[in-house]
């Protein structure tokens, strides 16, 4: 190992993301152990406009680099001066991929193992508050000079390197991140291996936080490790702009993929993590709303809306929406026009629904067609059922539940399976109320058409008793319910 090549490495780039970025400056100095051989740097003409910013940062314009090489121009001297080298860079991810995808641009492939200064730091120098180059090299020491220039920072982690080889002069640190099965190479850079190895391998929530230990993004997984480690092989833009800002990795087993689900979306709704895009805000929903038009009549009508307030029923997609107002129509003799189902028509006139018993034409009383509307309207609400969703605990001696009461969502709880529960009351001491949104509705919902009855247990609705009983009719009916996902959020 004492003979072995070391390629230190700064790259400087247009930015725009990891896949977007083109070099505009390349350093590489060579290492056989701990002495130096060889330097190569020299400018790159990205192909493209360096953003203001860039060159506010890095010093190199558009015009220092108008008459640069090309990539393609320098790519074997950079392949030959690399060939036989580990790859070593401060943060090593950022470099190696946009030469690599340089690399890919010409149609080569470039592999080379790596290291990470950022990483060994932490490994051989614990304890320091920051490990970027610049507040690394002051706690240590170290001279830094042509900061964000390619060869100014090269020659910093060349020395910086050089300390941390007289740390490990067994290499035993450096060959176990080098070792195949390790993923030291792939971490990002403030990530412990340890935090990794101690994560569990089994259903739940993990959180992504911050320096500051700000959620930055809430995930959910059936296998939390696998999960957690799948982000850092993922090599698109935000995934590697995530790994970046992660110092810490919280996680909770929920034992189901169902309490996993709510739990994410409670954590979104909570933290609004910043790398989090989906849902942060409700979509569209059907909801069956009712009103008193200029006849007199109550009418039933049909609204799209992003957001939710109360009503009659609502649904996540238009033709479960017509579908229950064409079963409350015929179920109790309503007529087509006056539920939305017909428009521009003096009288009703469906292609299917018969039923109408002549409110359009007046041959019936408004008051008799409203009372019967007011029973419809009635029997969609009674569909808001009671009900206790049963799924695996954490573990072996313990069950998860969801509790749901007339038609809103109460949360999650875990029991120990010798505890006797019969009503709805049952489970409140072992209840964790979260909030119901948009957006547990929606899995919930999902949850009752996929699954169905077996892991469900219903209880009848009953304001005016104490004891909630399962009964056949209760299940009937929030099946029903269920089947088109008129959960109540209220």
């Amino acid at each position: 190992m004492k003979d072995q090549l070391f390629a230190i490495i700064d790259v400087e780039t247009t930015g725009g993301g990891i896949n977007g970025n083109r070099l505009t400056e390349i350093c590489i100095v060579l290492l056989c152990g701990s002495n130096v051989l060889d330097k190569f740097t020299s400018l790159i003409n990205p192909e493209k406009e360096i953003p203001r910013h860039i060159t506010a940062l890095t010093g190199i314009d558009n015009s220092m680099v108008a008459d640069a090489p090309k990539f393609f121009e320098v790519a074997k001297k950079v392949e030959e001066f690399t060939r036989d080298a580990i790859f070593v860079a401060h943060n090593v991810n950022f470099d190696y991929n946009v030469l690599r995808n340089e690399f890919r641009e010409l149609g080569f492939e470039y592999n080379r193992r790596k290291l990470c200064t950022v990483r060994l730091s932490r490994k051989l120098i614990p304890g320091l508050f920051s490990y970027s180059l610049g507040r690394l090299c002051d706690s240590i020491n170290i001279p830094i000079s042509n900061r964000h220039r390619a060869e100014g920072d090269t020659d910093a982690t060349v020395i910086l390197f050089q300390r941390l080889l007289s740390l490990d002069e067994d290499y035993k640190v450096i060959n176990s991140f080098l070792h195949a099965r390790s993923r030291q190479a792939t971490l990002p850079p403030h990530i412990e291996a340890e935090q990794i190895h101690s994560l569990p391998e089994s259903p739940g929530i993990y959180l992504f936080k911050d320096r500051q230990h700000k959620v930055i993004y809430a995930g959910k997984a059936i296998d939390i490790k696998k999960r957690v480690v799948s982000h850092f092989y993922d090599r698109m833009s935000k995934e590697y702009q995530l790994g970046q800002e992660t110092y810490h990795i919280d996680h909770e087993t929920t034992g189901s993929e169902l309490v996993a689900l709510l739990l994410e979306a409670e954590c979104i709704r909570k933290y609004y993590p910043r790398f989090n895009r989906a849902q942060k805000r409700p979509g569209p929903v059907y909801q069956i709303v009712s009103y008193t038009n200029q006849r007199g009549i109550l009418q039933l009508a049909l609204e799209r809306t992003n957001k939710l307030r109360e009503s009659i029923g609502t649904f996540y997609n238009r033709a479960l929406a017509q579908e229950k107002l064409e079963f409350l129509c015929r179920e109790f003799n309503l007529c087509p026009k006056y539920c939305s189902l017909q428009s521009h028509v003096e009288e009703c006139s469906h292609y299917e629904i018969v039923s109408c018993e002549g409110v359009c034409s007046g041959s019936e009383e408004v008051e008799t067609y409203n009372t019967k509307v007011a029973k419809a309207i009635a029997s969609l609400t009674k569909e808001s059922s009671t009900y206790v969703i049963r799924e695996k605990g954490r573990h072996f001696e313990e069950e998860a539940f969801i509790l749901v009461k007339d038609g809103k969502y109460q949360g999650f709880g875990f029991i120990d399976t010798e505890v006797q529960v019969s009503r709805p009351e049952d489970y409140e001491p072992f209840l964790k109320r979260q909030t119901a949104t948009y957006h547990t509705h929606k899995i919930l919902s999902n949850y009752m058409r996929k699954q169905g009855a077996p892991k469900v247990i219903f209880f009848e609705n009953s304001l005016d008793t104490e004891i909630s009983r399962p009964v056949a009719r209760a299940q009937r009916n929030a099946m029903v319910m269920a089947a088109h996902g008129t959960l109540s959020l209220f």
